[in-house]
């Protein structure tokens, strides 16, 4: 075969392959490992995520222990292996049987080699209650204002599932009474209070306006009274696995399900309905129950926010740098500042944000704005706004750099045009140059509001908080709060993950909320993409 000359082959003098050079091989395969990394870490996220809220069938065991054997039901969480005193290793299962009030753990440890046996045994239910987490039991009967139905008759899970729902209609008045207007209320008796600390209003004139919002309030509290009277008639009893009989008002059962008697359908069914829960539901039993819906709000407000205050703020800075600023040592110290900031730790962002934002700013306006409320601070106080700020500032280099390469992306033949043409510098920067930007703008943006989404450790300090009851946005006015806290995705699942006081029963809800967060940004993210690929056909001038 004929030998390439080398003046053909310019790989010949360094004695490596014109196929590829080690070190490109190198790169490659740490990108490649990135990736599997970044694809596992996500399936990890997804297959956790989604199976915490697929209906597992409920085992019933036998079990020979110290005490003697027993009966226990539940479903099998893990499967893993404990070292013995011999050196030899134990097969171990991670069950949950629920009744958390009865057993006082929800979550147990079993020995496989203790098992004796093991069933699906048909007829057990699994009912989901106010407090205390789920319940297994085997139910008995359902105590109706117009009588008894018997388990195994004819229409009792139906019969069980319109009590579930009248309750859910009591939830829902009880809670527009005591949160609308009877929050309400608790306001008007505060601003009373306020005014006649301040002198707006007459001592008599106060009592009169108390005395007619406490008849409201007595008003108020009859109405929510006569609401619960709806569900206070019904009463459901069941059996645990051992023999024990226990019993639940309807104002604390909240659902029920069959797994042992269900298909697949009817189990993917219920699977769905568990996460449209998830998402529209608030949080309960120290956020190891319920959804996620204020803290879903508040991360997408507070996302929302940010990218309205950082927009304008970097677009305005690189513009000057990029287009007005005499390009000089100056010019280029700020540059590195801007670069630097891009490298500072969030949780300096914090304590800047809770030191600025919060005791200076938020102080001074306290007392210019609030004085007749103080020593309640209003906007002294983290919040909602604070954190969108502190977090405006962390991402406004993202901002800054992606918009000043957008900048310089134009070409410099359009500038000249358009000056040819008479227009002055600003318009034909306002025209010319800021449209045919908007693209490598929107890379920023995008950027931005990823970093900005998945930030904790500088919401702890300036406003997110572990349940906040009252959103930054509500139908109360001025409908509008920017001084309320909130409630974060990525705090829940630090507050699930680390401060969580039943930690086996946060699991399931840390990789559903770690999934929901990451489906979030995706979201935001692919809506600003959508929207700067349709800014980049309208201007194809730029090519950032």
């Amino acid at each position: 075969m004929r030998q390439p000359s080398k003046e053909n082959n310019l790989f010949v003098s360094t004695g490596r392959s014109s196929k590829g050079e080690p070190w490109i091989w190198l790169t490659a395969g740490g990108l490649s490992l990135g990736i599997v990394m970044v694809i596992a870490l996500l399936g990890l996220i997804l297959i956790k995520g989604v199976s915490s809220f697929w209906p597992r069938q409920i085992v019933v065991m036998q079990i020979d222990g110290e005490n003697g054997s027993n009966k226990m039901a539940g479903y099998i969480t893990e499967r893993s292996e404990r070292p013995s005193e011999g050196g030899n290793r134990i097969a171990q299962i991670q069950i949950f049987r629920g009744n958390k009030d009865i057993y006082g753990e929800s979550f147990l440890y079993l020995d496989e080699r203790n098992i004796k046996s093991q069933e699906i045994s048909p007829g057990y239910m699994l009912v989901e209650r106010t407090e205390y987490g789920p319940a297994i039991l085997k139910p008995v009967k359902l105590v109706t204002p117009s009588g008894t139905i018997e388990e195994g008759t004819q229409g009792f899970d139906d019969a069980v599932q319109r009590m579930i729902a009248i309750n859910e209609e009591v939830r829902e008045q009880t809670r527009h009474i005591e949160r609308k207007l009877i929050g309400a209320n608790a306001r008007a008796i505060r601003d009373i209070e306020i005014d006649l600390k301040v002198g707006k209003v007459e001592a008599e004139a106060a009592a009169a306006m108390r005395e007619v919002l406490q008849e409201e309030f007595v008003k108020f509290q009859a109405d929510a009274a006569k609401v619960r009277e709806r569900i206070a008639g019904y009463e459901f009893h069941g059996l645990t696995a051992d023999g024990r009989e226990v019993s639940y008002m309807g104002s604390q059962l909240l659902g029920s399900f069959r797994p042992n008697d269900s298909n697949w359908f009817q189990r993917f069914w219920e699977m769905l309905q568990r996460m449209w829960r998830f998402l529209i539901e608030e949080p309960r039993e120290a956020n190891t129950e319920g959804g996620v819906y204020p803290a879903i709000f508040g991360t997408v407000v507070m996302t929302l926010t940010m990218t309205f205050f950082v927009t304008p703020l970097g677009v305005i800075a690189a513009i000057y740098l990029r287009e007005y600023a005499k390009q000089g040592q100056m010019v280029r110290v700020v540059r590195i500042c801007v670069n630097n900031l891009a490298g500072v730790p969030s949780i300096v962002f914090g304590v800047f944000g809770l030191a600025f934002f919060v005791y200076f700013v938020g102080n001074s306006i306290d007392q210019v704005f609030y004085g007749d409320k103080l020593p309640t601070p209003t906007f002294g106080t983290p919040g909602i706004l604070w954190a969108s700020l502190t977090l405006a500032l962390l991402t406004l280099p993202v901002v800054i750099v992606a918009t000043e390469e957008a900048l310089s992306a134009v070409p410099r033949g359009v500038r000249e045009a358009a000056l040819a043409c008479g227009a002055s510098k600003w318009q034909a920067i306002q025209r010319i140059v800021i449209p045919a930007s908007l693209p490598g703008i929107m890379t920023g943006i995008i950027l931005a509001m990823a970093r900005g989404a998945g930030e904790v450790a500088p919401l702890m300090l300036v406003g997110a908080v572990k349940l906040a009851p009252s959103l930054p946005i509500d139908d109360i006015a001025p409908y509008i709060h920017p001084e309320r806290k909130f409630m974060h995705l990525g705090f829940h699942i630090y507050d699930l993950g680390f401060q969580s006081p039943d930690a086996e029963a946060a699991k399931p809800i840390v990789f559903a909320t770690a999934l929901l967060l990451i489906l979030l940004v995706l979201v935001l993210n692919l809506t600003a993409i959508i929207i700067r690929n349709r800014l980049k056909k309208k201007f194809a001038v730029s090519h950032f």
